[in-house]
């Protein structure tokens, strides 16, 4: 009998490339969302690259916890996925008690209902931001976390420690918090993306809303980072590879291979690329030019981070394949297709 996998948040950017790579692998899978940031179109993206009309999909609010439990007694799953919360980092300095209490609250409420309903398996999705400004690099899973620079992070951290704490309570569960360095990229089919609300947070959307024309101007911050080129350096992942980890994480509980109860893995290419390569490479994969300026350094912003990917690639037998170039030439694919459909 198949695996059922509930995907929280399954309807958002990384949620609906790990709904594709759970279903492209034998697994149903609920996506349950309450749509506060995105739309239908990438889940009506995954059901075209599926060829599934059938995915079951809730909307709901996993703060709600008669909902929650609702969902749990309705559906048999055999593992959960959590994606659902807030994720603006600068929305999270201004307005912290609406993070505090959506994160915290909705991981919560998974957390009981999975354990009332004997769904052992809880994979949360965590972030490098975990990491702060590391003092040394690569980081490992043993790269001691930071203070956060932001109630965002703060709640990555908080969730990590909700998750470690009810496996050690609870024998009825275990979990698996992945760490994700920077997710970028699209779908190779074009069909599913990143799709930001407003004004984007992260690099590439705003690099291709640029070279399309919905930006003026991209603002690269800080010229004067101690980094070969004088901008900051990150760990940029292709989402399809980040989402195939998912897959291997999944596995190895439903499997029984975890060691034990509670495991950590960073998710990152284990290479650094500055924002400047980044710009540069996206031209090049494109052949673009991009309208951009030098900009002072945000408040917040870490010099460099990249993560060391070793035990996700011995433990999970998970690696980083796609190139850089492909990754860009995808992004800007979503951007294009998104333009077509206005």
């Amino acid at each position: 009998m198949k695996k059922c996998v509930l995907v929280s948040g399954g309807a958002g950017f990384i949620g609906s490339h790990v709904t594709v790579e759970l279903i492209e692998a034998g697994y149903d899978v609920i996506v349950a969302d309450n749509m506060s940031n995105c739309d239908m179109t990438c889940f009506e993206g995954v059901k075209k690259i599926t060829g599934r009309e059938d995915i079951p999909f809730v909307k709901m609010d996993f703060c709600d916890a008669v909902a929650t439990e609702l969902l749990f007694t309705t559906h048999e799953i055999d593992a959960v996925i959590h994606f659902a919360g807030f994720k603006a980092v600068g929305e999270s300095v201004n307005e912290p008690l609406k993070y505090y209490k959506n994160n915290l609250e909705s991981f919560i409420n998974v957390i009981e209902s999975a354990k009332s309903h004997g769904c052992r398996n809880i994979l949360f999705s965590s972030s490098a931001t975990v990491y702060g400004e590391p003092d040394k690099l690569p980081v490992t899973e043993e790269s001691p976390r930071k203070p956060a620079t932001s109630p965002y992070g703060n709640t990555k951290q908080m969730c990590e420690d909700i998750l470690r704490d009810s496996v050690r309570a609870y024998s009825a569960i275990r979990g698996i918090a992945l760490r994700y360095f920077n997710p970028i990229g699209a779908h190779p089919s074009a069909l599913i993306g990143e799709l930001p609300r407003g004004v984007p947070n992260n690099l590439v959307p705003f690099i291709t809303q640029t070279a399309i024309g919905k930006r003026e101007c991209l603002y690269v911050f800080g010229d004067d980072y101690p980094t070969p080129d004088g901008s900051c350096q990150r760990d940029f992942i292709d989402v399809v590879d980040l989402a195939k980890a998912h897959v291997f994480a999944v596995s190895r509980m439903l499997d029984d291979k975890m060691k034990k109860e509670y495991e950590i893995f960073n998710i990152g290419t284990g290479k650094p690329f500055s924002v400047m390569e980044l710009v540069n490479d996206f031209q090049k994969a494109n052949s673009l030019k991009l309208n951009y300026r030098m900009a002072p350094r945000r408040p917040g912003d870490v010099t460099a981070i990249w993560a060391d990917p070793t035990l996700a690639n011995e433990e999970l037998g998970w690696k980083a394949e796609r190139d850089i170039m492909d990754t860009l030439t995808a992004a800007w694919a979503w951007e294009k297709h998104l333009a077509s459909k206005e």
